[in-house]
């Protein structure tokens, strides 16, 4: 019998405990690297890691029911929308309900992760270098700053900031505020700032998205989303827009711009607050920036206003920087991935949490999890090379259909893709049984040296 595959993860956030517990459930030999000190990953606002962009006011955009891990459900009697803190709560009480912490070393950082010819070498600040047969990357992509390239022309005498280092609306008190974006933590921190900033907060965006708030007729509205999964997604962002319509009106009306694409084709944003924010006043939208100028903002309907603060909500960049460019090509937003899963080359190198989904994170990794441990713990057989790149190029080319060229990589479905996992699994199972071979450490060596 062969020995039990051993497998460094790196994270411990979301995906990485949910890796971590799946790997344990099927008799592998998983070890975590953890930056931080605690688990929780980018959940934590006091992590020690220094990454975490969660802010006092962050709650989730997602209600709990299609938030929380099926195998680990949230508390009856917590809210729809529980706060990061909550969460980051829930996270701690799953890894110590599953027994992980033995298996993650916190306060480590892994500087790199190379393929040897007898698996792979972790090497981490103060641990050194170690081998393993496998590698689960889950170091998450929401904590590097992607700041607006290029740059704005002008020079601004105020305080710019990136919405990864909001806290509390205090740095906003007395200050006129200009918030840049359209996603979740862009309406977030215009709806803190508006309670104490100096005038209204000025909300800016070249192009606009759909607002979704969190109850739809008198329930959470991703679970009426859930409810139409079994319609093609173009039909369900008919049904779903006209419902959005009925009850909130269109973007427009509260002098926002008009959304660039479809409900289900443009991240939308989930806020009840910034609608009431703008109906009073207190924020106000402006179209997009044109230039700097001294304590003044230039917009593009040449508007000069003045401003203290910029927050710049222009997202995060996807950062492996562990890996090197054999593994992640140019972008890795552009990795091609099997399943989201593994990677095309050598599949004894895996990613969970590596997408941008339609609906909740957890339950993605969670599934995302099951399928490598399936993979890792030889009850899971992957289908020929040939076919994989062939089903990672029509997942592509379906994805640029739907989503354009914005990330069509990493974009999944979440209702279709935590369905398909469990009937990946069980496709697995089959092709065992008609005598494929399940992934050993030795299988996996002989099978990748010509990789290397």
């Amino acid at each position: 019998m062969p020995a039990p595959c051993r497998v460094a993860v790196i994270g411990a956030g979301a995906a990485g405990l949910a890796a971590v517990k799946e790997l344990l459930d099927v008799g592998a030999r998983p070890v975590a690297y953890e930056q931080g000190d605690r688990p929780g990953g980018l959940w934590v606002r006091d992590n020690s890691s220094g990454l975490s962009p969660a802010y006092a006011s962050l709650h989730l955009n997602t209600s709990k029911g299609r938030t929380e891990f099926a195998d680990f459900p949230m508390p009856a009697d917590w809210p729809d929308y529980p706060s990061a803190d909550l969460v980051a709560g829930y996270l701690a009480d799953y890894c110590a309900e599953f027994g992980l912490g033995p298996q993650i070393r916190f306060g480590t950082k892994v500087t790199s992760v190379e393929r040897v010819a007898d698996g792979w070498e972790v090497t981490s600040e103060g641990e050194g270098s170690e081998r393993f047969d496998a590698v689960v990357v889950a170091n998450g992509h929401n904590w590097d700053p992607r700041w607006p390239e290029p740059a704005y022309p002008g020079a601004f005498s105020g305080t710019q900031m990136h919405a990864h280092d909001h806290r509390t609306a205090e740095a906003f008190r007395d200050r006129r505020v200009l918030v840049v974006g359209m996603g979740n933590s862009a309406m977030d921190i215009a709806v803190d700032a508006s309670y104490v900033a100096r005038g209204p907060v000025l909300l800016s965006a070249r192009h606009g998205v759909h607002i979704v708030p969190k109850y739809l007729f008198g329930r959470p509205s991703d679970a009426t989303g859930g409810a139409l999964a079994v319609l093609p997604w173009r039909l369900r962002q008919r049904v779903a827009e006209t419902m959005l319509r009925l009850a909130v009106g269109t973007p427009q009306s509260y002098g926002l711009p008009a959304p660039a694409g479809g409900l289900f084709q443009n991240h939308p944003t989930i806020s009840d607050t910034i609608l009431h924010r703008l109906t009073h006043g207190e924020v106000t939208a402006r179209p997009g920036v044109e230039r700097l100028d001294g304590d003044h903002v230039v917009f593009t309907d040449g508007r000069r206003e003045p401003v203290d603060v910029i927050v710049w909500a222009t997202g995060y960049r996807v950062t492996v920087p562990f890996l090197s460019e054999r593994w992640l090509g140019a972008d890795p937003e552009r990795l091609r991935l099997y399943k989201r899963v593994f990677h095309l080359d050598d599949p004894s190198l895996c990613f969970v949490g590596l997408m941008q989904s339609t609906g909740a994170a957890l339950p993605v990794v969670e599934a995302q999890a099951k399928l490598a441990a399936a993979h890792f713990g030889g009850r899971y057989a992957l289908p020929s090379p040939e076919d994989r790149r062939r089903a990672a190029a029509h997942a592509l080319r379906a994805a640029v259909e739907r989503w354009g060229e914005r990330r069509p990589a990493m974009r999944i479905d979440f209702d279709q893709y935590v369905a398909d996992v469990p009937r990946e699994i069980s496709a697995g199972g089959a092709r065992l049984r008609r005598g494929a071979r399940p992934f050993t450490p030795s299988t996996a060596t002989a099978h990748d040296r010509s990789a290397l």
